[in-house]
């Protein structure tokens, strides 16, 4: 008999009959051999899969081995990155915007944050995502700080174009020859007013001189006023815009040689000194602006000596008094 084939025994013809095999029986047979085949496969794989390492695994391995290393490198590079960037920074701030007067850059403006709050959710949520994650936000805050540092050199490069012409406008001089100049009656500050007898504001500093003595512009600039009007208690009086947040004023003058829109140069002839206006004898009342305030023009005054200069920086009176409204004289 075949091993394929099942037969069995008929008593009454006393003979062997074939048993035929039924499809059903072929497809429960071929699937318990597959279930079994599979159950078995199964058990290999996860048993080579936990003890065992493919040559492909290991050096998948191998290669994440390295990108931590180097990952690792990476970081101390941006380290180091940011310790440049620091003393960029504190040069930026306390050298160059200082040389140029501009308001240094706050800490928070140059640590400004990209992205939004989920910027690093695929990282965090990946096996290295702690090491990727540190150099992402340590790569992103130099990126941040460099756009920043970037746009402030481009500022101060503009600047150190503008600086000759910034040299050349800001108010540097006397206003008044010192062989005319007899003394310096009133200083910056508060004083007594010599006409009101009251403590008032004194914007500016008093230089006594002949009537007719000659009045100079102190730095590069253009007339902004050149006014005959005397009721607001200056006379005549002279206005230049020297650009960079900077005017200068002459006031109580005989009279002027320029006109409104006229560009002149530091040191030229503008105006002759006079008593017009609230005034209590000849002298040139003589104001330094910068950005709408006036500042005391004894710090714009580089060609006097430094004991001239300490004299009228002790001789301007700060009051304690309440202040009243700015009156020239």
């Amino acid at each position: 008999m075949s091993k394929k084939h099942r037969y069995y025994f008929d008593p009454i013809t006393l003979t062997y009959q074939l048993i035929p095999v039924r499809f059903r029986d072929k497809l429960k047979r071929v699937l318990y051999i597959l279930a079994a085949g599979l159950v078995f496969s199964t058990i290999v794989i996860t048993l080579a899969y936990r003890f065992f390492s493919s040559p492909k695994e290991r050096m998948l391995l191998r290669e994440i081995d390295l990108y931590k290393t180097q990952l690792q490198a990476l970081n101390q590079e941006l380290e180091r990155m940011n310790k440049v960037l620091d003393n960029l920074q504190q040069r930026d701030n306390n050298i160059y915007r200082v040389v140029f007067e501009i308001e240094p850059i706050p800490a928070s403006a140059r640590e400004g944050a990209l992205g939004g709050a989920d910027r690093y959710t695929s990282l965090r949520n990946m096996t290295t995502g702690d090491l990727l994650l540190e150099t992402a936000m340590k790569l992103d805050k130099i990126k941040s700080r460099m756009y920043v540092q970037s746009k402030s050199y481009d500022e101060v490069f503009k600047l150190a174009k503008q600086k000759e012409a910034m040299l050349t406008a800001i108010p540097a001089i006397q206003p008044i020859n010192k062989r005319d100049l007899k003394y310096i009656s009133s200083y910056f500050g508060y004083r007594l007013h010599p006409i009101y007898k009251t403590v008032m504001f004194h914007a500016g500093l008093d230089f006594t001189a002949p009537v007719g003595a000659k009045v100079f512009a102190t730095g590069d600039g253009v007339v902004e006023e050149a006014s005959q009007v005397i009721k607001d208690g200056y006379g005549r009086k002279v206005i230049i815009n020297h650009g960079f947040g900077y005017k200068t004023v002459y006031a109580h003058l005989q009279s002027f040689r320029v006109r409104p829109g006229q560009k002149v140069k530091r040191g030229d002839w503008i105006a002759n000194v006079g008593n017009t206006g609230l005034s209590s004898g000849p002298h040139l009342h003589y104001e330094v602006v910068y950005n709408n305030k006036p500042v005391n023009p004894a710090y714009f005054m580089f060609d006097i000596d430094p004991a001239t200069f300490q004299d009228m920086i002790n001789q301007s009176p700060y009051f304690t008094e309440t202040p009243k409204a700015p009156v020239a004289e």
